[in-house]
Order: structure tokens, then C-alpha cells, then sequence
């Protein structure tokens, strides 16, 4: 038989493809494979089945075939998924976070938080997925708790608590009232904060008392020493020297009321319009004496030419009264019949003559013809002649529909045209003397073209071609890039130069996403080549190492920064050691067990952990034998805890202590293993001491010394008779710190505890509720062993429990790379710690301790190299001047580094000093900022206005030289006549105040008004009155006057003092004399008071005329009296 040529190729061509598959399948991560799989070949069609891992599940079964040599997948989409477990549940008054992963699914973890004021019940505030559901119950959060207070001695206490006596929650606030005759030393309301302590100190009453005042300028009118509440005191002052508010004080529990003190007696400088007076200055003081005189017409108002400075201003007050008036001379206008009446002036006060107007001028009532009268003050109205404007039309601009008349002063806004404003850009046309300002008529504005600008990397947003002066344009960036301040876009105003800045768009970068890292810069956006530097997180690492940074290019970011999960090398195991697990790959944080094979002895630890920097510590050996150790060796500035032996045995342990004053570093206990003792730990000196010893409430300390206190020095306490402690007897002094008090609580105020255990979970007892120090025993169900607990103010010690919780134990400590040896086989509970030492020049970063938890340490720190510092920095004007180097040492000689933590210090030449710290301090192989050398000589003189500098100005001027300065003719100096340079600064401020400013709107009176309307300007000399409302009493001059710009100083208006029937009940008294149930009293009033009937007086007698001041009145008290 014959066959094609094809056919017999298409056959061989079968038959080469069909290939086996050499080895088994390949195992996975999440799968498992089914079946004993020991021959190195397998046939075209041979079929594998897996399952998944725990934690991991999948719909039907997954299926490899052999195909063509290969393992390939039936169902490439059918894989392995983790477990869902479902939402892991709330807790009342607290939260979760989802702290592994990403969806409540295996090996996911949440870790609870209690809200503010709540506290977690047990020590597990997590949950983690795994193959069978949540572990762990879920965390309960219960409200903090502060203990009860007391009410102090001689006072009570409010809360908002239902019961005073029992537990506080937080939140809950206590506030503290004295007793009549007592106050408050301390705070007058305390709160139960988040960490279950009050926020204070329960506060002290104490009888109120006041110290005799020390009067300046003045003088107590007793020697008494000591006053009690409610007691007078009273004292005069010195000649010149006024009392301040009154001539006596009470003392209150806020002290002396009102406080008692002199004023010197100050009379401002009078203002005598139409006169003058000698001496002239500012301020007078009480007893001086001025002489004055009238100008030509004008009469002194006193009947002699003197005036005094009093207590009640100048005495006579001094001023000149007009007699006569000269011709009026009327700006654009004329008197009638004026050649004719010329000849009457001068004319006397009440005289009054008609007088018109010249064109588009008017008088004061707009009428053709208007009189002008002589007065006190003068001609009256002082601007007989106004100019009358007419607006009716606005060159470009929108014209009124009729002629509108304005009088001088008066103003209009206007509307111009687009692209058209008036003189100066304004909008308001004024009537003035000289007629419309600016003028009636619209100008052509500035205009700027888009034209006239380009934009590189972006495009205006807007489509108008021109724009008038002052108008913003909008323009946007292209993506990518932004405005110089990191906008997208910004805006360009038309000035009259053109456009303003040229609008630039710049390359920019966002801040990446990160993978397993996250930036050194809290920037959003950079520039083209800005560099942005970045670490990797914990356990991970970029090609760069640890570290690493990116660079802002035009096309982006130089590369996209990546960090991989680091891993350590699977180990070499010798044959008598098996582990558990065994994986592919080892991560950051795994942990390795071991076990030696049957009748052989581990040497070495049972567990190893992977950290970033390998395995730790040395993997364990397997050995029949294991030799004995011999005493323990001695510890520098330490001892061992315990009784020593002559012998001891493979994986002995024994424990040290340091000696008072010296703090533990490393690992506490010591182990024998094979003949040779694990690493010694090292005892530091700790320098810090702690002061005074802290009181305890209710209790005292025992056999104390005195300060300081050293590190571990103990101080032992006991309660007062009464009183029960709850906590530790004694406080230690640690790392300069002291240790927390005990309490003492009033043992009848102790709580008792409630058992609260259901019968599900343990064995009921015999009662329910236990007191202070009973002993319980219980057993929970399905347990053996018996549980114990006692009861100490109201909580179990300890918390009573019956959900076992397996605490996972960590491997021996690591070797960290560059720190002191503290090579162990002891394995470390969840919670505790273990301090690292680094080796000489080199320094620890992050946390001091390592701490194990959830079976693995955490919080790893480095010790990293002391780097030196290069020369350091040089600054203008200065020089370094500190030890170990000083000025004067040659340079040759000056070292090339510096060794990590040198100090140096600078010094400034003369003229300049130094700007901030004189000293910089090296630190990994950087120098801290450096100074500056800022100039101590000032420049220039400062202007002050009118006050100009006596003598030639110069360029230049020393620190600590002066210069006087003096006012022009007719204006007084107000303050220092000098200024001083002082470090570069001028210090002083001449003012010269001119007679003829005006003064602002006076000041508001509380409780009072002015007599007259107020105005927003003021001449020189003008005077406001002042008066108080009804009831309240008006104290100092209730005339002010404008004086070199300024308003004298305003009265006061005195509050009045309520007296009501309530008040009077809470006091038990009433009034003595009158039968009205409420009345009004003024300051300065004196209201007698007598006891209700069947009360006496608690207070002295002399409380029960009590006087009104300025709104307040202290009440006298009495007291119920006895049978």
C-alpha cells in the first residue's frame, strides 16, 4: 500500500509533536495538588487535579492537562479565591479599621478603636479572617470611669451625676461652691476625662481674708494687718494724688473691692479760643497755675486772668467771649447798601446786616437775600456764599433727563461710556468753589490686544479681542503644566503699561501613587527637574535600596517608584533539624520553628525570625550531649537576682538586675547553652532625676528623704486612719519620672464588685455581689482548672474571663546590625520589650525598645553610623570662635571632619550681632543652620512727621547712639524728645501736635449719651456734653474737649445696684427700713439690712449697711437660730 507523500509527512509531523511532560505539575501558591506525583515523565493527556488551600476556595475542581510537553490548564479563569468572611461586626461606641488587606476576606485584619471616653474590656482589639471564619470575639468598649469625690471642708459639691457618691463617667463634671466666709483655693469644676482621672485636683475652702494693700502715693488710715471678709478699708492719699475710684475697699473673696489706689490730679492743656495763656505745656499737675488774655474784642469770662488745676479741672475755667465784630468779608457776595454801612464796624454781638450772592453762587437758605448776624462766635453763617453747580450733560458718558442743582460739596456719581471714564479713572463729579471736579466729560481709556501676547503651554479661556484698562482676562494651562503658583490657570489685567506679567505655563508633575513606599515632601505638585525623594515602608526595598527619588521630566516622572517585598534566603538546615513552615519564599516578619529529631537536644533557639537584614538570631544545632555551664559571670554596675549554683544545667536560666541608679539595656535573662552563657545585658547610668514627692490625697509617704530622687529609688505610702489604698504601696523613680500613686479611698465609700459571669459560661456562685478585698474562686465550664479573683473597689483583679485567648510567644530577640550583643534562647510573651544599645559611633533611629507582638517583634530600629561633618558653613561677618578649635589656632592644625555631635559657636565683628543661636551642633554628617550676622547700626532717621532732628543728619549711626529731635513754632512736644539706636532699630517716637487738627467722632459713654448730635469732624476747642441715663451716677467731667486732635479723657456713667425679694430670701433678710419688694440703688447709696424673724446674723454688724459701687452690693447672711 502506497501512501501520498503528505500523508506520510503529516504523520511523522504527529508523531514528533505528541511530546510527554517532563516532571510533575507545577505546584502553586493557593493551590494543592492532588495525588503522588514521583515519575519523571508523564504522557500526552495526563490529567492533574487540585484543590485549594485553607482560606482559599473555588467553584468545581481545577484541571492541568499534558499537552505538546506542557502543563496547561483546562480553565484558565478557575482559580483559587480567598475566603470571604463576611462583615466582621460593630462595637457599640467604637470603630474598626481595615489594617491588612482590602476586602473582609482570608487573611484580612481589623483592629477596633473605642470612641473618646470609652476604654476596651481585655487586651485583644483585633480580628483576624481566617480558613473558619473571624478569630477572636468582637472587642467591647464600656465608658470610662473616674472614682467619687468628696465635697471639700467648709463647702459642697454639684455634679451632673444622678448620685454624688457613686462612679463617675466621662464626660461628667463636678463643680465645687464654697460656704458664706470661705473660697476656693483650686478649681471651681473638675471632669472625668478619657483616661478615667479627673481633669484636677479636688480644690480647698478657705476663709476668705484679704493682706493690707501696699497704696502709692498714698496712705492705709490703720495698721491692721489682716482683714476678714466684708471688713473696710480705708486710706487717703498723698498731696497731688487722688483716690482712683473711692476712699475705701472691702475685702471680698476677690479680693480688696474696688482696688484701692492714687492717680496724680492731671489737667490737660486748656483750649481758650480767641485767647492765649502762660505757661504752656501738655500736662499740668494738680496746684498749677496758668495766666491768660483775650484777644481784641474779645472779654475774659472769669473775673480774674488765672485759672488753677483741681480735682475738678481748671478752676476758674478759663475763656473769651466775643464783644464785637469786624466788617464781614463775604467771598463772591456783598452786603447790602455796603459803602453805606462799612462805617458802623466795628459792630456789637446781635447785629445783623442782608447780604446777596454773586452768579451761580447762593446763600445759606438759597434765597436771593439772607442776613448775617453777629454772634459769640462770630459772623454766622461762616460761609455766607456757596457755589451752585448744574449737571445736564456728561460728555460720552449718560446725560440726566433734566437739569439737577447741587450746592457746594455735594457730589453725584456718573455713568461714563464703555472704554470711557472720567479724569483720574474716577466716577464721582463734586461741586466745588471752582465748579464741577473732575469736569463733566467721559475720556478714552487704554486699551490692550490679545495680540499683543502669547502664552507657551496654554491658551486664553476667554474669546473677547480687546479689553479696556483695568479688565482681567482668564488663561488655562495645558495638562501637564500650570501656573508658577501650581494652578491650572490665572488671570492677566490691562494696565496702563500694557498687560500685566506675561502669563507662564510650566511643566508640572502630581505627586505618584506609591507602591509599598510614600514621599519625604507633603508637596502636590513639581516642577520640571525637581527632584522627589521617597523610602520604602517597612520589610520592603527599591532598586535603590531603602531609599530612593524620582525626577519631574517633560515626559513625566523619570520612572515609577516601586518597592518589592523583601525576602530572606530559604536557610541550609542540617539533616537532624526539621521546621515548620516550609515555603518557596520567606517575607519581612515571618517566623521559622524547629525541632530536633527523637532523643537529640536542641542547641540554640527554637525560632527564628526574617527581617530586613536576614535571619535572627543563629539557627539552632541537634546534639546528644549537652555540657553544664558554670556560675553565671558578674555584672557591671548589676547582680543576679536570685541564688546562685555551683552547676548549671543545658537552657538554665538566670536573671539580673541593675543597681539603683542604673537603667537595664537588653535582655534581662541569661541562658545556659551547651557550656556557654548567652550575652550579657548592660546596666547605663540614668542621669535624670525625679523631684519632690507627689502628694496623695488622704495618705502620706513613709521614712522620706529629701530630693533629688534617683533612678529606682522607692518611696513607700499609707493611708490616714479611715481610708483603704487601692494599688501599689510604693512609687519608684524611673527614667526621671515617678511611677503612678496608689489611692485612698474612705474604706465606707469602697465599692463592692458583681459577679457577672452567666451560666453558660462559668459555675454560679454562692452571692452575687462581693466586697473590697473578698476572694472568689470559679470554674469556667468545660475547664478543669479553677480561675481566681479578688475584688478591689468595685473591679476584679483579675477581670474575670472564660474566653481563652492564645497568646502567641515570640522568637528570641534579633541581633540588630551595629548594636550591642544581646544573643538569647529565650522566647518573649506578647507585650513585652526589650531595649537596644548601639555600638560606640553609632546611633539609634526610630523606637529604643523592640516590642513582641502577635507573635512576632516588631518596631525593629537601626543603628546607623555616626557620620562625620566636613568644615563647617561660614557666615558674613562672623567667625567660629568655640572650643575644641578656637580663633586662633592655625589652619593647618583645624581638623579636616568633624566627629558626630561637636558643638560649635560663632561671633560677630563689631557693628553686627549674632541672629538666633550663636552654636551649631553636627548630627549624621550635617551641621544644624548656622546664624546670621545682622548689622547693629541703623541707617537712617525715621520720619516723624513735623518733628524734625537737631543737628547734621549723618549716613550712619551706632547701636546705643541717640538723636534729639524738636517741633516747629506753635506745636507742642507730646512724649520723648529722643530716639536711640538700638540692634539696628530706632527706639522713642517724637509727636508734635498741632493746635489746629480736628478731632474725630468722640468716644461712646456705656450707660450715657451725648447732648447733642455727633458729628464725623471736629475743630480745636470744640466741646461735647455728656449725660448718664436714668439711676446711674456720672463720675469726672461730663464736658470733653478737642485738643491737638485728640478728645480729653470721657466720664464715666456708674451702673446702678439691683435689690430684690429673691436676693433678699437667699440671704434671710430684708430691708430695714422700707417695705418695698425691689428698689433701685445708685453708686454711693448706703441700703440697711436686718435679719428675717428667727434668724441671726452670721456676718459682722457693720456688713448690714452695705454700700452700692458701680453695680455690685455684697450682702450681709444670717443664719437660722438655735431653739
Amino acid at each position: 500500500m502506497r501512501f501520498p507523500a503528505q500523508i506520510v509527512w503529516l504523520m511523522w509531523w504527529t508523531v514528533c509533536v505528541a511530546e510527554d511532560c517532563k516532571g510533575p505539575p507545577p505546584r502553586k501558591q493557593t493551590e494543592i495538588l492532588s495525588g503522588v506525583w514521583s515519575e519523571q515523565n508523564y504522557p500526552e493527556g495526563t490529567q492533574a487535579t487540585y484543590k485549594c488551600r485553607p482560606g482559599y476556595i473555588t467553584l468545581g475542581s481545577i484541571v492541568m492537562e499534558c499537552k505538546n510537553g506542557e502543563w496547561v490548564a483546562l480553565n484558565p479563569l478557575k482559580i483559587c479565591e480567598k475566603r470571604p468572611c463576611g462583615h466582621p461586626g460593630d462595637t457599640s461606641f467604637g470603630t474598626f479599621q481595615l489594617e491588612r488587606g482590602e476586602k473582609f476576606e482570608y487573611g484580612a485584619k481589623v483592629v477596633y478603636t473605642c470612641n473618646e471616653g470609652y476604654q476596651m474590656l481585655g487586651s485583644i482589639n483585633f480580628r483576624e479572617c481566617e480558613s473558619d471564619g473571624w478569630t477572636n470575639d468582637v472587642p467591647i468598649c464600656e465608658v470610662v470611669k473616674c472614682l467619687p469625690v468628696t465635697h471639700p471642708e467648709n463647702g459642697r459639691l454639684t455634679s451632673s451625676a444622678l448620685e454624688l457618691d457613686k462612679e463617675y463617667t466621662f464626660g461628667q463634671v463636678v463643680r465645687f461652691v464654697c460656704n458664706s466666709g470661705f473660697m476656693l483655693v483650686g478649681p471651681a469644676e473638675i471632669r472625668c476625662s478619657t483616661n478615667g482621672v479627673w481633669s484636677g485636683e479636688s480644690p480647698k475652702c478657705v476663709e476668705i481674708s484679704c493682706q493690707k494693700p501696699e497704696i502709692a502715693n498714698g496712705n492705709a488710715a490703720s495698721l491692721k494687718k489682716t482683714y476678714k471678709e466684708n471688713e473696710r478699708f480705708q486710706y487717703t492719699c498723698h498731696q497731688g494724688y487722688e483716690y482712683s475710684s473711692k476712699g475705701d475697699a472691702i475685702c471680698t473673696a476677690s479680693g480688696w473691692t474696688p482696688t484701692p489706689s492714687c492717680k496724680e490730679i492731671i489737667c490737660a492743656s486748656p483750649h481758650i479760643q480767641n485767647g492765649n495763656y502762660a505757661p504752656e505745656s501738655i500736662r499740668y499737675r494738680s496746684g498749677d497755675e496758668i495766666t491768660y488774655n483775650c484777644k481784641t474784642g474779645f472779654d475774659r469770662s472769669t473775673q480774674g486772668n488765672t485759672a488753677t488745676c483741681t480735682n475738678r479741672g481748671w478752676v476758674p475755667q478759663p475763656g473769651c467771649t466775643r464783644n464785637r465784630c469786624d466788617f464781614p468779608q463775604i467771598k463772591h457776595g456783598s452786603l447790602y447798601y455796603e459803602i453805606i454801612y462799612r462805617l458802623d464796624f466795628p459792630v456789637r454781638v446781635g447785629k445783623k446786616y442782608w447780604y446777596s450772592c454773586k452768579t451761580n453762587f447762593v446763600t445759606a437758605s438759597q434765597e436771593p437775600w439772607e442776613y448775617i448776624h453777629c454772634t459769640k462766635e462770630g459772623w454766622s453763617p461762616e460761609v455766607p456764599c456757596r457755589r451752585q453747580c448744574i449737571f445736564n450733560h456728561l460728555k460720552n458718558g449718560d446725560n440726566p433727563k433734566q437739569g439737577v442743582k447741587y450746592i457746594q460739596g455735594e457730589s453725584v456719581r456718573v455713568n461714563c461710556h464703555a472704554g470711557y471714564s472720567l479724569q483720574n479713572e474716577q466716577t464721582v463729579m463734586t461741586c466745588t468753589e471752582g465748579g464741577w471736579f473732575p469736569p463733566p466729560e467721559c475720556i478714552l481709556l487704554k486699551t490692550c490686544s490679545k495680540s499683543e501676547i502669547t502664552i507657551e503651554n496654554g491658551f486664553f479661556s476667554q474669546y473677547e479681542l480687546t479689553y479696556y484698562l483695568n479688565k482681567e482676562t482668564q488663561y488655562q494651562c495645558k495638562p501637564g503644566y500650570v501656573t508658577p503658583d501650581g494652578k491650572t490657570s490665572g488671570s492677566v489685567r490691562c494696565l496702563k503699561s500694557g498687560w500685566s506679567p506675561q502669563p507662564t505655563c510650566i511643566k508640572s508633575c502630581d505627586m505618584p501613587a506609591f507602591e509599598n513606599a510614600k514621599a519625604k515632601s507633603s508637596g502636590t505638585w513639581f516642577k520640571l527637574n525637581d527632584k522627589l525623594d521617597y523610602e520604602c515602608h517597612d520589610g520592603y526595598e527599591s532598586q535603590d535600596g531603602r531609599a530612593g527619588s524620582i525626577v519631574c521630566g517633560n515626559d513625566g516622572w523619570s520612572h515609577k517608584p516601586i518597592c518589592y517585598e523583601k525576602e530572606c534566603k530559604i536557610p541550609e538546615i542540617e539533616n537532624n533539624l526539621n521546621t515548620q513552615p516550609r515555603k518557596e519564599k520567606y517575607k519581612v516578619g515571618d517566623v521559622l520553628k524547629f525541632f530536633c529529631r527523637q532523643r537529640l537536644k536542641r542547641v540554640g533557639p527554637d525560632s527564628v525570625q526574617c527581617y530586613d537584614f536576614g535571619w535572627s538570631p543563629n539557627l539552632p544545632t541537634c546534639k546528644e550531649q549537652t555540657k553544664q555551664c558554670s556560675p553565671p559571670p558578674q555584672l557591671l554596675n548589676g547582680k543576679v537576682k536570685e541564688t546562685q549554683k555551683e552547676n548549671y544545667e543545658h537552657n538554665d536560666l538566670v536573671e539580673y538586675v541593675c543597681n539603683p541608679r542604673f537603667l537595664m539595656k537588653g535582655v534581662n535573662k541569661i541562658q545556659c547553652v551547651d557550656g556557654q552563657w548567652t550575652d550579657l545585658p548592660i546596666c547605663i547610668e540614668v542621669e535624670t532625676t525625679c523631684g519632690d514627692i507627689p502628694e496623695l490625697n488622704y495618705g502620706y509617704a513613709v521614712q522620706t528623704s529629701n530630693p533629688p530622687y534617683h533612678h529606682g529609688d522607692s518611696v513607700q505610702f499609707n493611708c490616714r486612719e479611715g481610708f483603704t489604698m487601692i494599688g501599689q504601696k510604693s512609687i519608684t523613680c524611673i527614667s526621671g519620672l515617678w511611677t503612678q500613686l496608689p489611692q485612698c479611698i474612705a474604706t465606707d465609700e469602697l465599692q463592692k464588685c458583681k459577679y457577672s459571669l452567666t451560666i453558660r459560661e462559668a459555675n454560679p456562685l454562692y452571692k452575687t455581689e462581693f466586697d473590697h478585698n473578698e476572694n472568689i474562686t470559679y470554674k469556667c465550664r468545660g475547664k478543669l482548672k479553677q480561675k481566681h479573683s479578688t475584688c478591689i473597689n468595685g473591679r476584679w483583679d483579675p477581670e474575670l474571663n472564660c474566653t481563652e485567648v492564645q497568646m502567641q510567644s515570640c522568637p528570641p530577640p534579633p541581633q540588630i546590625p551595629n548594636a550591642h550583643k544581646m544573643a538569647t534562647t529565650v522566647n518573649y510573651q506578647d507585650g513585652e520589650k526589650v531595649s537596644v544599645v548601639c555600638q560606640d559611633n553609632y546611633i539609634i533611629q526610630d523606637a529604643e525598645e523592640i516590642v513582641c507582638k502577635d507573635g512576632r517583634w516588631q518596631s525593629i530600629p537601626h543603628c546607623v553610623e555616626k557620620s562625620p561633618c566636613p568644615q563647617p558653613p561660614q557666615i558674613e561677618h562672623g567667625t567660629i570662635k568655640s572650643s575644641p578649635f578656637s580663633e586662633e589656632m592655625d589652619e593647618p592644625l583645624k581638623p579636616e571632619v568633624y566627629v558626630h555631635g561637636t558643638k560649635l559657636n560663632y561671633s560677630c565683628e563689631d557693628g553686627f550681632r549674632i541672629s538666633g543661636k550663636d552654636e551649631i551642633t553636627c548630627h549624621m554628617g550635617k551641621w544644624s543652620s548656622p546664624p546670621r550676622c545682622v548689622d547693629t547700626d541703623c541707617f537712617s532717621l525715621p520720619d516723624f512727621g513735623n518733628a524734625t532732628p537737631i543737628g547734621q543728619k549723618k549716613t550712619l549711626y551706632r547701636s546705643g547712639e541717640k538723636v534729639t529731635y524738636k517741633c516747629p513754632n506753635n506745636y507742642l512736644l507730646d512724649g520723648p524728645n529722643t530716639i536711640q539706636c538700638i540692634n539696628s532699630q530706632w527706639i522713642g517716637k517724637p509727636i508734635c501736635r498741632d493746635p489746629n487738627e480736628n478731632c474725630g467722632p468722640p468716644p461712646p459713654l456705656d450707660n450715657g449719651d451725648m447732648t447733642t448730635f455727633p458729628k464725623s469732624e471736629y475743630p480745636p476747642g470744640s466741646s461735647v456734653e455728656y449725660r448718664c441715663q436714668s439711676l446711674y451716677v456720672l463720675e469726672g467731667n461730663k464736658v470733653i474737649t478737642c485738643r491737638y486732635g485728640q478728645w480729653s479723657k470721657p466720664p464715666k456713667c456708674l451702673d446702678v445696684c439691683i435689690i430684690s425679694e429673691d436676693s433678699m430670701e437667699r440671704h434671710n433678710i430684708q430691708l430695714r427700713w422700707s417695705s418695698v419688694k425691689k428698689l433701685y440703688s445708685p453708686t454711693g447709696d448706703t441700703v440697711e439690712f436686718e435679719c428675717k424673724t428667727g434668724y441671726r446674723s452670721q456676718t459682722s454688724q457693720q456688713t448690714f449697711r452695705a454700700t452700692c459701687w458701680e453695680g455690685k452690693l455684697t450682702y450681709p447672711v444670717c443664719v437660722k437660730s438655735n431653739g
